[in-house]
Formats: structure tokens, C-alpha cells, sequence
């Protein structure tokens, strides 16, 4: 049986991607993503964790997410069938950008030691 947690960060997770993809409205050229969710314990917060591609839009994009994260909270509400309601918080996702860098190094690494 999986923990009701796990259950609602898939439901938040599952719902915020879907009104991200519809009402984000994110400049052209600019991929934003729904990495993971992770609510806390007792359901009275979830960790909403983005990704943002070019990395130089990232803080426009979270600022512009933060802006309106009541809109995003009152469309996931409407959906959920469960009280309490956690609170979404929008954050970075630093992970994906350190991998992106690991995977840079890696290749860099590769490509001078087979010209070297």
C-alpha cells in the first residue's frame, strides 16, 4: 500500500504539470518542467520542485511561478478531494542542473583524454 503522501505528491504532481503545460505561459524557447513533489508528513505543505531550461530563465521563471502561485493553489484545490489541502511552494530543482554540469565535466574529461 503506498503512504498518503506518496499519493498526494502524485495527484500534485500529476495536476500542477497539466496547468503548467496549459496556463504557464512561458516565453518561447523556454522548457519548464515538474521534477518532483515532496509533501510534507502531515499534508500541510508540498515542495513543488521545477526545472528550467535555459538555466539563465530560471529566476524570472520561479518569480513568475511565486506570482502566481494562488492560481495554481485554487486550480489543484478544485481538484483534490481531500482536506487538508497542502500548501504549494514552488522551488528550483538544483539537482538537474548539477547532473547537467556532472554530465559536462564528464564529457570534458572524455574528450581530452582521447585527444590527448
Amino acid at each position: 500500500m503506498v503512504p498518503r503522501a506518496e499519493r498526494v505528491n502524485q495527484l500534485i504532481k500529476k495536476e500542477i504539470s497539466l496547468a503548467l503545460e496549459r496556463e504557464g505561459d512561458f516565453p518561447p524557447g523556454v522548457l519548464v518542467t515538474l521534477t518532483r513533489v515532496d509533501t510534507s508528513g502531515n499534508l500541510i505543505q508540498a515542495k513543488v520542485f521545477i526545472s528550467v531550461f535555459p538555466e539563465s530563465e530560471a529566476e524570472k521563471i520561479i518569480a513568475f511561478l511565486h506570482k502566481r502561485v494562488y492560481h495554481f493553489q485554487q486550480i489543484f484545490n478544485k481538484r483534490a478531494r481531500m482536506r487538508p489541502v497542502p500548501k504549494l511552494i514552488f522551488v528550483y530543482e538544483k539537482q538537474t542542473v548539477e547532473a547537467g554540469r556532472i554530465d559536462e565535466l564528464l564529457a570534458q574529461i572524455k574528450r581530452e583524454h582521447l585527444s590527448g
